[in-house]
């Protein structure tokens, strides 16, 4: 495996383009800076140093994307499933081909360690191939015949359609939504976070490069109060798939709300881990570990909350304590790092705040509750203890490497706890008796469950999350419902008759 002095000097090859040229938009198959002008600058989260300028679009630059996805929409609609089969598959094949680059480019925009966002390079070309394989059958429907009418149905792309990605592993998320929208017939206007703009550029250039006809993918750069709210209003766009903040997403079904536009959200979560006695408890304590404190703690999906059983808590945390107290932070480019830094200042100041509320709210800060090092925006893994459920430390989003654990006596409880919250994206339940497995999963309110593991992705499976956590499920066919409208035709078989008016 490569060290991580050759990952630099790979890495500053890679970046070389993008520090010589800003990061435009590209629209109709061309490169071109904001139509005002202005750009902003990007900068690494690991020692704060100048990545590149970007393009600032307003609503003229949303509104050109928009009008090429709507000329390109007709063709890209009407061509056969199997060619857009290949050219999805080649788009894959172009992914695994830049995977290194992508991968380390990730890696220095947002922070991510690189153990992870080489895996996740790799599953964005499986989430293309997946699609790739699903869209000569994305049209088919169903017969369903009368005495009177042969009736069936079939599916139709809606149209051009807005895709927002997030910060947190941007390149396999815009993936996750760009690839059944291109599969289902849809043109799109694709709009990344503005703290993580160079992959999204590398898999459109990945894109063209497999023969997609200009104007089905443009790429839109800028902030949410510009091109964002432009995005969410503009009237040629049909949907918005968004993946963000629940504050976001309420704001942005408001602004599509004049053209009654269809929205798919994944929001935010505050996800319970819940540890019973009975539990295989080193299994349980290595899925707690991971899906905090992998991935910097900036995902949806983290298990924010340990719910452990009081009986063994104490032995619990003990271990607990010992293993984050050994979690490597540091260079995400170096393969042994497990924790690199949070995605930028504010986002660091956001989660660095919560250290104080912990100890006003009377919690205990067992393992972290500070920065690591002077530069760049690092803290260190942190776990909270004697927490309680009313707690802000347990009630909001942190979205960082941070766990509160909350002790529970018994079932009832736990489910209690585990449902008090604004949220429902996910649970883990953690547990070797079966009847209390299905018991609890029925009635823990989560759009996606675990037993015994910790989140392990199936595409066929819908993912997607309850209350504040969002609205719709990607995966599978399910993503084709949102990106698809259903059709019905009834054909008459026969005479019958017809009621008369004014005969």
């Amino acid at each position: 495996m490569a060290d991580l002095k050759t990952h630099q000097e790979k890495l500053n090859t890679y970046l070389e383009r993008f520090k010589q040229n800003s990061v435009l938009n590209h629209i109709n198959g061309e490169n071109r800076p904001a139509i005002s002008g202005e750009t902003f600058k990007n900068h690494s989260p690991v020692d704060e140093t100048e990545i590149c300028t970007v393009a600032k679009s307003s609503k003229a630059d949303i509104d050109a994307a928009a009008n090429a996805a709507k000329e390109a929409f007709p063709a890209w609609r009407d061509m056969d499933g199997a060619a857009r089969k290949k050219i999805l598959h080649a788009i894959a094949d172009g992914i695994v081909a830049r995977a290194e680059e992508i991968a380390l480019c990730e890696c220095w925009d947002t922070g991510q360690a690189f153990r992870f966002m080489s895996k996740a390079a790799l599953r964005g070309a499986e989430n293309f191939r997946f699609f790739a394989d699903r869209a000569p059958a994305a049209r088919d429907g169903q017969t369903l015949p009368s005495s009177t009418l042969m009736n069936f149905t079939t599916r139709v792309p809606i149209g051009p359609v807005g895709v927002i990605t997030p910060w947190n592993t941007p390149f396999m998320l815009s993936t996750w939504k760009i690839a059944p929208a291109l599969a289902a017939g849809c043109t799109i206007v694709h709009k990344p976070a503005e703290l993580s703009p160079v992959t999204a550029k590398i898999l459109l250039e990945i894109a063209e490069d497999a023969g997609l006809p200009k104007g089905v993918w443009n790429l839109v750069n800028g902030f949410g109060e510009d091109a964002g709210k432009a995005l969410t209003e503009h009237p040629d766009i049909k949907a918005i798939a968004f993946v963000g903040e629940s504050k976001t997403g309420s704001m942005i079904m408001k602004q599509g709300a004049d053209t009654l536009k269809r929205v798919h959200f994944e929001l935010g979560g505050k996800n319970p881990v819940v540890v019973f006695a009975d539990a295989d408890l080193d299994r349980a304590l290595d899925a707690a570990i991971f899906m905090i404190y992998s991935l910097n703690g900036e995902r949806c999906t983290s298990s924010s909350r340990l719910l452990i059983e009081d009986s063994v808590a104490d032995e619990f945390l003990a271990k607990l304590k010992e293993r984050v107290g050994k979690i490597r932070i540091g260079n995400p480019l170096d393969p042994d790092t497990e924790l690199g830094p949070l995605i930028s200042k504010g986002h660091f100041d956001k989660v660095s705040s919560y250290f104080d509320i912990a100890r006003d709210e009377g919690a205990d800060i067992t393992c972290g509750g500070e920065r690591h090092g002077d530069t760049g925006y690092f803290v260190r893994p942190t776990l909270f203890t004697g927490a309680d459920n009313q707690m802000k430390i347990a009630q909001e989003e942190i979205f960082g490497p941070v766990l509160t654990a909350i002790r529970f006596k018994n079932e009832e409880e736990a489910l209690r706890i585990a449902n008090d919250v604004q949220y429902g994206l996910t649970g883990y339940v953690w547990t070797n008796d079966l009847t209390r497995a299905l018991r609890f999963t029925n009635q823990l309110e989560a759009g996606m469950i675990w037993v015994n593991s910790e989140n392990v992705r199936h595409l066929p499976t819908p993912f997607g999350g309850v209350k504040a956590s969002g609205i719709g499920r990607d995966g599978g066919d399910w993503s084709f419902e949102f990106y698809m409208e259903q059709k019905h035709v009834g054909l008459a078989t026969g005479m019958h008759k017809i009621p008369q008016l004014g005969a």
